[in-house]
């Protein structure tokens, strides 16, 4: 199911504001959606082919602008989806409800063809990647100064109650250093954190492990957050550009718990 909703591309957090308006309540039912372990909470393993399926759902933001096309297939023999964006823009995001005191850690594999030529993250002319990775938060009323909340009143007047309060976005950059840590150009309630960049690991699966919760404090300072949404993006609408990426084996982990990836061969080719 694609969902549209006429904002401009790019400010993060609005745009997952929109996400979260598109699926309903956020948090209703939502752990029943994720598949759990002990110490592995399971949130994209993408089984079959064709278009995603529930929890999981195409957001589209404006209807002047092409949407990401993303479809579930066998990728190198990993099940996964893949984003295509022609100078387009649309997230593929579920919500999350998961509890981060006991499982902070999300792991995932991604790839990309090659990263966006011409992207700038410090420009909102240049908000561009060939993937993200995107995690939104609710936090906690009193750890926000008296603007912060403000702001946030403002755009739930607007957008809808499910704004979030924050958000951290990991991007494949093309020209920054790995490590580069920054506000969007966006919004200052989302933060990018540059895991990749370049094109030295492209045309490769890329295995990720992030500490959310350590990186939501860094950012904002502020611990406990509760989890929202989950999203994943291809988007080219700023630069013009052609991206293809592909996402997979998402899943939260406890701090001292292994990603649970499949070993290297037991998936058929």
């Amino acid at each position: 199911m694609i969902k549209r909703c006429n904002l401009k591309p790019g400010w993060l957090a609005v745009t997952l504001a929109c996400s979260a308006l598109a699926f309903g309540c956020v948090f209703a039912g939502d752990l029943a959606q994720v598949r759990s372990g002990e110490n592995v909470q399971w949130v994209g393993n993408f089984e079959g082919s064709g278009t995603p399926s529930s929890p999981w759902q195409i957001v589209r933001f404006n209807s002047r602008v092409p949407p990401t096309q993303y479809t579930v297939r066998r990728w190198q023999g990993v099940p996964a989806v893949e984003a295509v964006a022609h100078a387009s823009m649309a997230l593929l995001a579920r919500p999350l409800a998961i509890d981060l005191a006991r499982t902070p850690v999300l792991c995932w594999r991604w790839r990309i063809d090659a990263p966006v030529a011409t992207a700038d993250l410090t420009k909102r002319e240049g908000d561009d990647f060939a993937a993200r990775v995107y995690v939104a938060f609710r936090m906690p009323r009193e750890s926000m100064s008296a603007l912060t909340r403000l702001k946030l009143r403002v755009g739930r007047a607007i957008y809808g109650q499910f704004t979030p309060d924050a958000a951290i976005n990991y991007v494949w950059d093309n020209t920054h250093p790995i490590g580069t840590a920054r506000r969007s150009a966006y919004t200052d309630r989302a933060q990018n954190v540059v895991l990749r960049t370049g094109s030295a690991e492209a045309r490769r699966w890329v295995e990720e492990r992030r500490d959310v919760l350590a990186d939501v404090k860094d950012a904002f300072g502020t611990l406990p957050v509760a989890t929202t949404l989950l999203a994943v993006a291809s988007d080219t609408d700023e630069t013009g550009e052609d991206a293809h990426a592909g996402f997979a084996d998402l899943h939260f982990v406890s701090t001292q718990t292994p990603c649970a990836f499949p070993p290297e061969g037991t998936r058929a080719k």
